[in-house]
C-alpha cells in the first residue's frame, strides 16, 4: 500500500516519513508476498501480525520495552492505514530459570532448570516467579497506552497446542542438525559442515544418533528441571527416554500424548512464526548475526514448518545513567515502572519513537531530565503549527496518543518541569505549596507535578539537594559590607509589593535583578551594564549565602515564591 493512501486527510504526498513508516512499508510487503504464496492473489492478508516476546526472567528493563515499543509502534502505522493487524505478545514462562538474582534467598537455587512458571515468588504476592515480573510491566503498558494479545506460553506447550509442530520437529530432526551444524563451530579438523549428510542419514535410516541435539527436550516428570540426558527415542512409537543429572529417575514421555517439554529456542521459534502467522517481529541486533537465533531460524521455518521468516528489524541497546539512588538500593536494573515515576508517559515514548532501532541511548535520570523535558515541551509548541510538522512531529504525535487509548495524559498546565521540581526541592516535595507558588491546581499540574517531587526526592542526591536555613545568619549579616547592606536594604524594601503582585513570579524577578541596576542609580526598566552585572552575580551569591547557605541553588525567583514573604524576610532581616 502506497503511503500516500494512509488516510483521507490533507496532501498525503507530504506526509513525513520516519523508521515506523519504512519499517510499517516493508513489513506489510512481506505480508503481501507470504499471502500471495498461499494463493491469496498478492493482497494483505485478513489480519497482519505483529509479534514481540520476552521471558519475564527478571525486571523486564527498558532494553527489554524496546521489544515491546517496536512493535506497538510498527502495529500502531498500520492500524492508521486502516488495515487490521495486532500485536501479538508471547511470555516466554516455559523457559528454564537459569538463576537465583542477588538479594534472593539462595533456598531458590533448588528451583534452577525448572520452568518459570514453576518457581514460586519469593514475596508470595504472585503465582509463580514469572507472573511476578510480568504484572509491573503490563501496569506499565497500560499506562502508555499499549495495547497486545498476550499468549502464555506454558499453557501452549502444557494444552498440547503445539504437539503436531513437535512432531514435525522431531521426524526432521536431521534436516534441522544439517543447518545447525552449518552455523556451528566445528571442532573436528576445523572443517566447515564436516558431518552434515551424516547426521540426517542417521536420523532417517534409524541409526544411532546424537540425542544431546534433539529438537525436544522434556523437563523431568519427577523433579520438572530440564536438568535431563536423553537416552533413546522411538519413531515408531514416539517414546523419549531420560534420565534427570539431579534427581537421578529415569522416565519415558510419549511426545505424541504427553506434553512435558518444549522445542530447543533456534527451533522453537521458527516454529511460532509459522504457527502464529507473523509477518513482523524485531529482535537484539545480536539475534541477526551469523548462527543467532533470527539466521538459523530463518534457514528452518520453510524446509521443516512451511511457513517463512517474518520481516525483521534488528534493535540496539539501551542503557541507563543518572540512577546512583536506585542502583545502590534496590541492586536491580531500571524498568519501565522505574521511568514512569519521573517521566509522562508520551516523554518515555517519545525516546523509543524518535531513534531508529539501529541506534543505541541511554535514558538518563540525573540532571538530563531537566533538559528533556524543555525539549519535549519546545516540541509540544511545535506541533501545534501544521506547517511545521515534520518527521520530529511525528514521533511527538506517535509518543502522544494511540490507537486505542487515545491521548495520553499531559498537564492541562505546562509548567516548565525544572521549576516544578526546583519549588519542591525547597518546599519538601510538597505539592500544595509547590501548586501555590505556581499559581496553578494540583489537578491541572498533574502528572507532571507528582513526578517532579519523585525526581527531587528519589533521584537528586542529597548533597544536589537545597537546604533552606532553619534560622538567621547573624554572623554573614553583622559582617555586610556597605553595598551588601545597601542591596539588602533595597530590596527587603520592595519584597511586600512584589509577593502582593498578580503576576508574583514576574515581579520577583523583576526586582531580585534590579536591585544592582537601582544601586548604580538606574531604573528597574533599564539594561544592565557590565558594572551592574557584576553586581548582579555578587548580589545572588549573598542571597544563596543567606538563604540556603551556599553559592548557587535554585533560579533565585522562583526560590523567593517557594519560601514565602515571611520566610525570606526573617533571614535577611535580623
Amino acid at each position: 500500500m502506497a503511503r500516500g493512501q494512509r488516510n483521507q486527510q490533507g496532501d498525503q504526498q507530504q506526509d513525513p516519513i520516519d523508521w515506523v513508516t519504512r519499517t510499517a512499508d516493508l513489513a506489510l510487503r512481506h505480508a503481501e508476498q507470504v499471502h500471495a504464496r498461499s494463493g491469496g492473489s498478492g493482497t494483505l492478508p485478513e489480519l497482519v501480525t505483529c509479534a514481540s516476546g520476552i521471558s519475564p526472567s527478571g525486571p523486564i528493563h527498558l532494553g527489554n520495552l524496546r521489544e515491546f515499543l517496536t512493535v506497538h509502534f510498527v502495529a500502531e502505522e498500520i492500524r492508521r492505514r486502516g488495515i487490521a493487524v495486532r500485536h501479538l505478545h508471547s511470555w516466554d514462562d516455559y523457559d528454564r530459570f537459569r538463576k537465583v538474582p542477588a538479594g534472593i534467598d539462595t533456598a531458590w537455587n533448588e528451583h534452577i532448570g525448572r520452568p518459570l512458571s514453576a518457581v514460586p515468588d519469593p514475596t508470595g504476592e504472585f503465582a509463580n516467579w514469572g507472573e511476578r515480573y510480568k504484572a509491573p510491566l503490563r501496569a506499565a503498558l497500560v499506562e502508555m497506552g499499549c495495547d497486545m494479545v498476550e499468549v502464555d506460553q506454558t499453557a501452549m506447550y502444557r494444552s498440547g497446542a503445539y504437539r503436531e509442530q513437535v512432531l514435525t520437529a522431531i521426524r526432521k530432526r536431521g534436516k534441522i542438525e544439517t543447518v545447525m551444524s552449518r552455523f556451528r563451530t566445528k571442532k573436528a579438523d576445523g572443517v566447515e559442515g564436516a558431518g552434515e549428510t551424516s547426521a540426517e542419514e542417521e536420523s532417517e535410516h534409524g541409526s544411532t544418533e546424537d540425542l544431546a541435539r534433539f529438537p525436544y527436550k522434556p523437563y523431568c516428570r519427577g523433579c520438572g528441571r530440564d536438568t535431563v540426558t536423553l537416552t533413546s527415542y522411538d519413531d515408531a512409537t514416539t517414546d523419549l527416554a531420560y534420565t534427570c543429572d539431579v534427581c537421578g529417575d529415569s522416565y519415558v514421555t510419549n511426545v505424541a500424548t504427553q506434553d512435558e517439554g518444549k522445542l530447543v529456542w533456534k527451533v522453537d521459534w521458527p516454529m511460532r512464526w509459522t504457527f502464529e502467522g507473523v509477518h513482523f517481529e524485531p529482535g537484539g541486533v545480536d539475534h541477526a548475526s551469523p548462527g543467532s537465533s533470527y539466521t538459523v531460524g530463518k534457514e528452518l521455518v520453510g524446509p521443516i514448518f512451511g511457513g517463512s521468516a517474518p520481516s525483521f528489524v534488528g534493535y540496539s541497546f539501551v542503557g541507563v545513567a543518572g540512577m546512583p539512588k536506585m542502583s545502590s538500593s534496590k541492586g536491580g536494573v531500571p524498568t519501565a515502572a522505574e521511568a514512569l515515576r519521573i517521566l509522562e508517559a508520551p516523554i518515555l515514548r517519545w525516546l523509543y519513537a524518535r531513534r531508529q532501532p539501529k541506534q543505541a541511548f541511554n535514558v538518563d535520570f540525573g540532571q538530563e531530565v531537566l533538559r528533556l523535558y524543555d525539549e519535549w515541551d519546545a516540541l509540544t509548541k511545535k506541533a501545534a503549527v501544521p506547517e511545521k510538522r515534520d518527521a520530529a512531529v511525528l514521533a511527538w504525535e506517535r509518543a502522544s496518543a494511540t490507537s486505542t487509548a487515545g491521548t495520553l495524559p499531559t498537564p492541562a498546565v505546562v509548567v516548565p518541569f525544572r521549576m516544578l521540581s526546583s519549588v519542591a526541592d525547597v518546599t519538601a516535595g510538597s505539592r500544595e505549596i509547590t501548586a501555590r507558588t505556581v499559581g496553578a491546581s494540583e489537578a491541572d499540574l498533574e502528572p507532571r507535578l507528582s513526578k517532579a517531587a519523585t525526581w527531587i526526592e528519589s533521584y537528586v542526591d542529597p548533597e544536589d539537594r537545597t537546604t533552606v536555613r532553619d534560622s538567621i545568619d547573624a554572623q554573614r549579616l553583622g559582617s555586610l559590607s556597605d553595598q551588601e547592606s545597601l542591596w539588602i536594604g533595597l530590596l527587603v524594601k520592595r519584597l511586600a509589593a512584589a509577593y502582593g503582585a498578580d503576576d508574583q513570579l514576574d515581579m520577583l524577578t523583576t526586582v531580585i535583578y534590579g536591585v544592582p541596576k537601582i544601586a548604580r542609580g538606574l531604573t528597574l526598566a533599564d539594561a544592565p551594564t557590565d558594572e551592574v552585572k557584576a553586581d548582579q552575580k555578587a548580589f545572588f551569591k549573598l542571597l544563596y549565602e543567606l538563604l540556603v547557605a551556599a553559592e548557587r541553588g535554585p533560579r533565585l525567583p522562583t526560590l523567593f515564591a517557594a519560601l514565602g514573604h515571611d520566610k525570606v524576610r526573617s533571614l535577611l532581616v535580623p
